[in-house]
């Protein structure tokens, strides 16, 4: 291949290293990705089949692995709803309106990635635990929060809060806000300018946004573990449920747990691939339109 063509398949592929760095590069990040991913969770399934089929499947029977599975999914469809309605008002205020203290509000979205989960459940002990702030009057009116369910939601939506936010506030800033004063021009209300303008453009975002949400939701261990007192049976999580299998040396049933939370990630994997495969279809059939029909097929 003489020089000129090598040159134009290296401006066709964004890039003027030759080839053999290019592979490195690509072997580089093969070899990362099995070592610290494909090889980890290898592992966790190895060791919830060691001893049989039989084995995994009681250990996931098991009344208090059913209850922090049931737990763990209550928390997360409980935390997700919640940070989608605050989610998408956060972002919504933020990227389409101006006002006094949005560095403010925008900074408070960025807060729990800037603050460890441990000390997010060391605040939620501090405001509603006995000696807390709220504790003698959550005692006298005989309401739990910390080392009960409430606090495990609290500590859940607190620590996922910023994942739909920051997903959407982004693309809401890059579309601007004509689309919606041309609706509100011809009449719609707020509502109907949302619904049908505002949410379609932002549907794929908002829908990556939850998944990745959720799979926070249903990880998250170090806010929990703070405010969940690991009563077996009652507050543990799946996370939790792991660590006390594992420090009881009960490295099958750990394991079974584990890879339980493993198949969940990778249900999620698979979900968000195909979220951003549509995108892209979508994306791609947009711009093979006519030039007068793209605003009216995103509408659509």
């Amino acid at each position: 291949m003489n020089a000129p063509s090598r040159t134009i398949r290296r401006a066709q592929a964004g890039t003027t290293e030759s080839a053999w760095v290019r592979w490195t590069l690509i072997g580089l990040a093969l070899s990362f990705m099995f070592l610290f991913l494909v090889l980890p969770l290898a592992a966790v399934a190895t060791e919830a089949l060691r001893k049989g089929v039989e084995a995994y499947v009681e250990a996931l029977k098991e009344p208090d692995a059913w209850s922090a599975i049931r737990l763990t999914l209550i928390t997360a469809a409980i935390a997700v709803p919640m940070n989608l309605v605050f989610g998408v008002a956060a972002a919504w205020a933020i990227a389409k309106f101006e006002f006094r203290g949005k560095a403010f509000l925008t900074t408070l979205v960025d807060l729990p990635f800037a603050v460890s989960p441990v000390v997010a459940g060391l605040i939620y002990v501090l405001v509603f635990g006995a000696q807390g702030w709220l504790g003698p009057w959550l005692a006298a009116n005989d309401i739990k929060i910390i080392f009960a369910v409430p606090g495990i939601v609290l500590a859940t939506v607190f620590v996922t809060f910023p994942f739909i936010a920051r997903e959407l506030i982004p693309l809401m800033q890059a579309q601007g806000t004509e689309e919606e004063q041309a609706a509100i021009v011809l009449g719609a209300t707020g509502w109907q300018t949302f619904w049908r303008v505002t949410l379609p453009n932002i549907k794929w975002g908002l829908l990556y946004g939850v998944i990745l949400c959720n799979a926070r939701a249903m990880g998250e261990f170090g806010a929990v573990s703070v405010v969940s007192g690991h009563i077996r049976g009652q507050t543990n999580t799946m996370p939790l449920h792991v660590e006390v299998l594992y420090n009881e040396y009960q490295s099958v049933a750990a394991f079974a747990v584990a890879s339980l939370l493993a198949i969940l990630a990778l249900v999620t994997l698979v979900i968000k691939s195909v979220i951003e495969w549509r995108h892209e279809r979508e994306m791609k059939a947009i711009a093979e339109l006519p030039p007068e029909r793209p605003q009216a097929a995103v509408a659509a």
